[in-house]
């Protein structure tokens, strides 16, 4: 049971952050950015209400929740993408996710709002990265809780990870509704 609980909290694996990380890498990563919000809306087009109440585990978050968490995540991030280019190494504030996640408008908002603020986030955050020298992406922010120092290019490969680990979550979520799971 615990494998299973496992392989449905993480449907890809945990991200593995590669040793090194080549301009081959960076353009894969920025093309799982640019088809994600195509992607999340293309999972949760035409779903019905009761639908996005669907749960990719025991006590995990609905689609809704994952869809406006998505949002959330991703312009927290964008943020602390663009502090990382302006400041030098900046201390970014953590947020509790788990928390933002049983809010009202995550948890019982239509997404429709969030998939259209992911189309124009992933548009501009694509932009930039596509604008921007490559050695742009080793500037590094530290993380407060942990206190790692991430490289801008460290934290596009987690939000690819990211955008295609929540794409899974929906997935399974959705199986449920077709007499799967």
């Amino acid at each position: 049971m615990e494998t299973n609980l496992e392989q449905l909290k993480y449907p890809i694996g945990k991200f593995q952050k590669p040793t090194h990380i080549d301009q081959a890498q960076i353009e894969n990563y920025i093309k799982i950015l640019a088809e994600f919000p195509a992607k999340l809306n293309e999972e949760v087009n035409g779903l019905k209400e009761e639908e996005l109440e669907k749960t990719y585990r025991p006590n995990g978050w609905t689609i809704r929740q994952v869809v406006n968490h998505c949002a959330d995540s991703h312009m927290n991030c964008f943020i602390r993408f663009k502090l990382a280019l302006t400041e030098d190494t900046p201390v970014v504030k953590p947020y509790f996710e788990e928390l933002w996640a049983e809010l009202p408008d995550s948890k019982s908002y239509p997404v429709e709002s969030s998939l259209k603020i992911l189309i124009g986030l992933h548009e501009r955050w694509v932009n930039l990265l596509k604008s921007l020298p490559v050695e742009n992406l080793e500037k590094q922010f530290k993380h407060p809780e942990t206190g790692d120092l991430i490289s801008l290019k460290t934290i596009i490969g987690i939000y690819a990870w990211h955008s295609e680990h929540h794409l899974a979550h929906i997935k399974i979520a959705k199986q449920s509704i077709d007499g799967g799971v």
